[in-house]
């Protein structure tokens, strides 16, 4: 049965904390998942999560340290002292999430933290992954796997698997090396128990075998694991020595981030927010795109106040400007929506400019006659100017097919600055759109109507 949060059980839970009944509190969590005691963490005060994280034990505890969002795990470890931090959850981590966790604590807090450790070889394998850029394959491994030699016979390997698998809670593939460390290939448990047991390591591995580098990106990963159907994937250094294994679970983990960092990105709002941050930090995140859309706004009345004698003599001009800003706006973000959602998926037709250019060059040219089209005969209908007519459906027609060209370009330059094309799919490509489509929508009126 899933486990519903609601305002009567944290009442409940509260009244408990208060009592300090250890026991009743206990019960009450014992059949929780560890996501669900994160959540319900959130809902109290710092002192009473306190608390109650401090009743669970060990395993439980570090489990749930790890569901706790990045910004409220970071305030939450602050007032933890750094030998509880070590001996009640780190030590029962694997190492990606210890890393994870560690990373947020202050440098000189790291270091007590690590020298707090009794497991010395667990403290190094930390700190050896704090090393890496966390948004790279290396920050992202664990190094916890199954690992034998090729030189060794069935029956050793297995010996050597019953031992390592103490600290992996799922065996995905075993890895084989050779005398230093260098990959040579992934053997499956099926293929390793049906052999007979003097059979040389070396001669059952299967050699093909999908890796990535300590310094791939997150998306690389991703899209590494999504190609080849992996569950997991092993992490080598330059020259080929296996460093460490990448999950799934992880890399799901990376997927919905960066769902929601591009989703932030489309909606105008900068860095990592959550629901829960603080109302300075909300507004701190907002501000920039929405200072472009202030600027953005004032250069479109500036167009628009240069363009104020055609505005007054020609009549009903001003009633389209809506329809233009708004059409220009659209079809530019669909347009960089459409590419930057390709580049995300890895597609290798985005190699060059030129067929995607063309391609929505074509997109945008049969759009923009369907509109345009759809404008004429409303116009012509119910309009009073004929002029204003042509006027306004030739330049809805230039707007939309500079509006896609605009939307496609601006992702594929960013993709090869490396920089994140989602910033060009929020208020940046509406707002350039809305005063390039004025400005085009003025100049072909004023020619119309012969006005300088």
């Amino acid at each position: 049965m899933q486990f519903e949060l609601n305002r009567e059980y944290i009442d409940e839970l509260k009244t408990l904390i208060e009592s300090e009944s250890k026991e009743a509190i206990l019960e009450k969590l014992e059949s929780l998942h560890p996501t669900d005691i994160a959540e319900l963490m959130d809902e109290l005060t710092m002192d009473e999560a306190k608390y109650l994280y401090l009743l669970l034990d060990p395993e439980k505890a570090s489990d749930v340290m790890v569901e706790i969002p990045e910004n409220e795990r970071r305030k939450f470890l602050r007032i933890l002292p750094p030998e509880l931090i070590a001996h009640q959850f780190i030590e029962y981590m694997d190492s990606d999430d210890a890393a994870d966790v560690v990373r947020d604590l202050e440098d000189d807090m790291k270091e007590a933290v690590l020298q707090e450790m009794k497991d010395k070889e667990q403290a190094g394998d930390i700190a050896d992954l704090l090393e890496y850029d966390e948004d790279t394959a290396g920050g992202l491994m664990a190094k916890e796997l199954i690992k034998v030699n090729e030189n060794w016979t069935v029956q050793t390997s297995l010996k050597a698997i019953s031992k390592q698998a103490e600290d992996i809670d799922e065996i995905y593939y075993v890895y084989v090396v050779d005398d230093d460390d260098f990959l040579k290939g992934i053997l499956s448990l099926k293929r390793l128990i049906l052999n007979p047991t003097n059979s040389k390591i070396k001669n059952l591995i299967e050699e093909e075998i999908h890796y990535v580098k300590t310094d791939a990106t997150h998306e690389e990963v991703a899209l590494a694991m999504e190609r080849f159907d992996l569950v997991a994937i092993p992490v080598v250094d330059h020259i080929g020595r296996l460093k460490g294994r990448i999950t799934i679970d992880d890399v799901v983990d990376v997927i919905r981030e960066e769902a929601e960092k591009d989703y932030q990105m489309v909606s105008g709002i900068t860095g990592d927010v959550e629901s829960g941050d603080r109302v300075w930090s909300q507004t701190r995140a907002r501000l920039p795109w929405l200072l472009i859309g202030l600027l953005g706004g004032i250069m479109g009345a500036r167009v628009l106040g240069a363009n104020e004698t055609a505005l007054a003599q020609i009549q009903g001009i001003a009633f389209f400007i809506p329809l233009i800003a708004a059409m220009a706006g659209n079809v530019g973000v669909q347009s960089s929506s459409i590419v930057v959602q390709t580049i995300a998926s890895g597609a290798r037709d985005f190699d060059t400019f030129g067929k995607k250019l063309l391609k929505e060059l074509a997109v945008g040219m049969i759009t923009a006659l369907v509109f345009s089209s759809l404008i004429f005969g409303y116009n012509f209908f119910f309009g009073e100017s004929l002029k204003l007519t042509w006027a306004v459906s030739i330049s809805l027609f230039m707007v939309i097919v500079f509006a896609s060209l605009f939307g496609t370009t601006i992702p594929l330059v960013l993709n090869k600055l490396k920089i994140d094309p989602a910033l060009a799919t929020g208020p940046f490509i509406t707002t350039m759109n809305d005063i390039l489509g004025l400005m085009l929508y003025m100049m072909v009126a004023k020619m119309f109507f012969n006005i300088i």
